[in-house]
């Protein structure tokens, strides 16, 4: 089979590289493309690959290009994890927002909804690509923000888009492990959006143990989730939260945080892999010759990951070892990619359309919850209706997501202005105006979106 990568010059791709090395299924994947629009990228993560694969004849081959539609062509499977406006576009996603004393982050509030704008756009060509050079492929979607890229791709390739992140999977099975059980053989009840969700059940041999979780004082605050908001939070709520709902629930102490910080996660990360990919372009830690690329992304990745999500915990608080081992997403992929093309069924939270599962939103708007995966593709399980203030939140939020693609897919200024001004983590139309105006200033392809609509 083989497996398009778009984005496969980034950081993330040996990770999925690494799962498809330990399938030894008589049906895998045996040719992967990279496609990335930086050679000099393509080439770096080329030389990580090839140390993993290290001399194995049954390792797949790896092919790289710049041309889309070479990588797309004939694909059994397409794994989008593209960042338009790379890392540069991230900081400023980032820096705008804060400096109007609002949240700056990746993918949650006014910083996601820029990455969205100027990321639609490209996911839809991706979309019309994928239907003319490879109309039977799957596209496994883990470009941010996850749920809206999905959503606009699906508008092309229907239900043959899924969208994938490892935050609510991680959730499930932190709870599982932290009560001492089996993930496997657990039910999870978890709704929402992607990095917008809760876990509110979890079903272990006909009973939901979640309550046995949140009444354990230990337990509960050996878990990152019970950490991150506090014991009497979480009990508050009677659920679990998605971590990335720290954003939503103490946003304050969040710009706080972050503002102190001397550098945003995005510039943090732009540093970082600055230096990583110039060191492999120079030859490596260990000088020209080529060895020693795979231990330097290694020791970049336990670095990436140890300091994920930092502003939101004490100084003195660090990652529990499994999360900062980190990896999770790829998992998801490879699962979703045998569950389909060998019939290996899977349980897997997924970003899929509605079709009723939480009453309130279109049947075509893209949700975060749990699926069964075959040879047919995903099917979301039948849940307990959501109420009360998370189903406002969800609603509003996808409004949002949906005004973000009729801005991106028209060039409407207006229709940008409603879809910052409607977000939570937006206090002012005025404010709405002053981040379009921002964005448009910092970052190019975000103005080329209403360059298109005049």
């Amino acid at each position: 089979m083989k497996l398009a990568m778009l984005g496969g010059g980034g950081f993330r791709t040996p990770l999925v590289y690494g799962a498809l090395l330990r399938d030894r299924h008589e049906r895998r994947v045996d040719e992967v493309w990279l496609h990335d629009v930086d050679e000099e990228r393509l080439a770096a993560i080329g030389r990580v690959l090839a140390e993993m694969a290290d001399g194995d004849p049954d390792a797949p081959r790896v092919h790289t290009s710049t041309d889309l539609d070479t990588a797309l062509e004939g694909s059994d499977f397409v794994f989008s994890a593209i960042r338009v406006g790379g890392l540069e576009g991230r900081t400023a996603d980032e820096r705008v927002a804060l400096d109007l004393g609002l949240l700056g982050q990746e993918t949650t509030g006014p910083g996601g909804l820029a990455y969205g704008l100027r990321t639609v756009p490209v996911a839809l060509h991706v979309a019309e690509r994928v239907a003319a050079v490879a109309p039977d492929a799957w596209v496994i979607n883990f470009t941010n923000p996850a749920g809206m890229i999905t959503e606009a791709m699906q508008s092309v390739l229907h239900d043959r888009v899924v969208g994938i992140c490892d935050s609510p999977i991680g959730l499930a099975r932190r709870a599982a492990a932290t009560l001492g059980i089996d993930p496997a053989r657990t039910t999870v009840d978890y709704v929402g959006l992607n990095h917008l969700g809760w876990l509110r059940g979890l079903h272990f041999d006909g009973r939901d143990v979640l309550p046995d979780l949140l009444a354990d004082d230990a337990a509960l605050a050996s878990m990152e989730e019970g950490q991150l908001f506090g014991l009497d939070w979480v009990r508050t709520l009677g659920v679990v939260p998605n971590e990335y709902l720290y954003y939503y629930y103490f946003t304050r102490d969040a710009v706080r945080s972050i503002t102190a910080a001397p550098q945003t996660r995005g510039e943090y990360l732009l540093d970082q892999q600055q230096g990583f990919y110039a060191s492999l372009r120079s030859g490596g830690p260990s000088g020209p010759g080529g060895s020693g690329a795979l231990a330097e992304w290694d020791r970049v990745r336990m670095e990436r990951n140890a300091t994920y999500m930092q502003e939101a915990r004490g100084e003195d608080e660090e990652r529990d070892e499994a999360d900062v081992q980190g990896g999770g997403y790829e998992g998801v992929a490879l699962a979703i990619m045998a569950a389909i093309s060998r019939g290996e069924p899977a349980e897997l939270i997924l970003n899929v359309r509605s079709r009723g599962t939480v009453p309130g939103l279109p049947d075509d708007a893209v949700v975060e919850v749990p699926c069964t995966v075959d040879a047919s593709g995903p099917r979301p399980h039948p849940l307990p209706p959501l109420t009360g203030h998370a189903l406002g939140l969800v609603e509003q939020v996808k409004a949002v997501e949906r005004l973000v693609i009729a801005a991106a897919r028209t060039g409407s200024e207006r229709d940008a202005v409603q879809a910052f001004a409607l977000h939570p983590l937006v206090d002012s139309v005025t404010v709405a105006r002053e981040l379009l105006a921002g964005y448009r200033s910092r970052i190019p392809a975000v103005d080329a979106v209403f360059a298109r609509g005049r």
